[in-house]
C-alpha cells in the first residue's frame, strides 16, 4: 500500500472535478492513493444540452445513472481508479437546493440519518486508511443542502473511525481533516480575467458574497497547473452540467468562471506543516503575499 493516501468526500457527480480536479490528478501521478467517495447520483441537477434535456424531466431518474457514467470518465481523466458511492449506488439521493420540494424526498441525502450515514464512510476509512480527508466546510461552501450534509457525515466519521467501540474493522486516525476553499483574492483575479475576455460573470462585488475564503483563513495552496489538462477533461467528461472553454466554463447559468489549477484549502483538523512561500511570478506563480502549505501531507509522520 502507497505511504500516502488521501480520501475526498463530494456531494454529486463534478464536484470532485470543479473543486479538487487538479489536487485530485497531482496527487495520482504522484504516486498517492487517491480515494473519491461520491454522496448521490446528482438526479437533480441540470442539464444543459439540448439533446440530453430528456434526462432532467425523466421521471425515473434517467439522470442519475446517466451520470454515472460521467463520472467515470471524469475519474479516469483525473487518473484515479478507486472512486465509490457512499453505502451503495443509489443509496441517497440528490437533494437538490434549499427549500425545494426535492429537500423531503425520502431517501434525499439531506434527511439521511447522520451515524448511518457517517458509519458507511467509516468503513471506507477503515478500509483505505487515509491520512487526509477532505470535504466542505460546515456551510457546504455555497449552502447546497448535499454539500453541508457531506460536511457533517465527514466530521463526524472522522471522530468514529478511530472509536474502537464504534463499528467492525481497526480504528484509524486521520491526521488531517481540511475544507475545500476558494480564496477572496482569487475570486477577484478571476473576474478580472473574465472581464477583460469579455466574458460573462459575476458582477456582484466579491467581499459581499456569501462565499469564498478570505485570504488569511486559507491555510494550504496546491500548485497543480501541470495538471489542469486532466482537470479540464474531466469536467468536459460531466456535459450535462458544465460546458468547457478553456480556460473558462460555466454551469446551467451560463455564467463564466475560471478553471482553476492552483486549489485552495483550509485545514480544520490536524497539525499544520511548514509553510512556504508561493511560487514568484517569474517562474509562474501567483505572486501572492502569502506563506502556506504547499503539500496536504505536509508535517505528517
Amino acid at each position: 500500500m502507497t505511504d500516502r493516501r488521501l480520501l475526498l468526500v463530494h456531494a454529486h457527480p463534478d464536484d470532485e472535478s470543479i473543486g479538487t480536479g487538479a489536487t485530485m490528478a497531482k496527487y495520482v501521478a504522484e504516486g498517492a492513493h487517491v480515494t473519491l467517495v461520491t454522496c448521490t447520483l446528482g438526479e437533480e441537477g441540470e442539464v444543459i444540452p439540448a439533446d440530453l434535456a430528456h434526462l432532467a424531466a425523466d421521471q425515473d431518474d434517467a439522470l442519475g445513472p446517466y451520470r454515472i457514467g460521467e463520472l467515470a470518465a471524469a475519474c479516469q481523466a483525473l487518473g484515479v481508479e478507486d472512486q465509490r458511492f457512499l453505502g451503495e449506488r443509489g443509496r441517497w439521493r440528490d437533494s437538490g437546493m434549499m427549500g425545494v420540494a426535492s429537500n423531503d424526498h425520502p431517501k434525499a441525502f439531506w434527511r439521511a440519518d447522520l451515524d448511518e450515514a457517517a458509519g458507511e464512510l467509516v468503513k471506507v476509512i477503515r478500509e483505505v486508511r487515509p491520512q487526509v480527508l477532505i470535504t466542505y466546510d460546515d456551510y457546504g461552501f455555497y449552502g447546497h443542502p448535499d454539500h453541508i450534509q457531506a460536511h457533517r457525515v465527514s466530521r463526524r466519521a472522522f471522530e468514529l473511525a478511530a472509536n474502537p467501540d464504534f463499528g467492525e474493522g481497526d480504528p484509524w486516525q486521520i491526521a488531517k481533516f481540511y475544507h475545500t476553499a476558494t480564496a477572496k483574492s482569487v475570486m477577484r483575479r478571476s473576474a478580472e480575467a473574465l472581464h477583460a475576455a469579455n466574458v460573462e460573470f459575476i458582477t456582484e462585488n466579491v467581499d459581499d458574497m456569501p462565499f469564498g475564503s478570505l485570504d488569511e483563513d486559507v491555510t494550504t495552496e496546491i500548485d497543480a497547473r501541470p495538471w489542469i489538462g486532466n482537470k479540464l477533461e474531466a469536467m468536459r467528461a460531466h456535459a450535462t452540467q458544465i460546458s468547457v472553454d478553456d480556460p473558462w466554463f460555466a454551469l446551467s447559468n451560463n455564467i463564466g468562471q475560471e478553471a482553476l489549477g492552483v486549489e485552495h484549502y483550509i485545514l480544520a483538523m490536524g497539525v499544520r506543516g511548514p509553510s512556504v512561500p508561493g511560487p514568484p511570478v517569474e517562474s509562474g506563480g501567483l505572486g501572492e503575499p502569502h506563506n502556506r502549505e504547499n503539500d496536504l501531507f505536509a508535517g505528517i509522520h
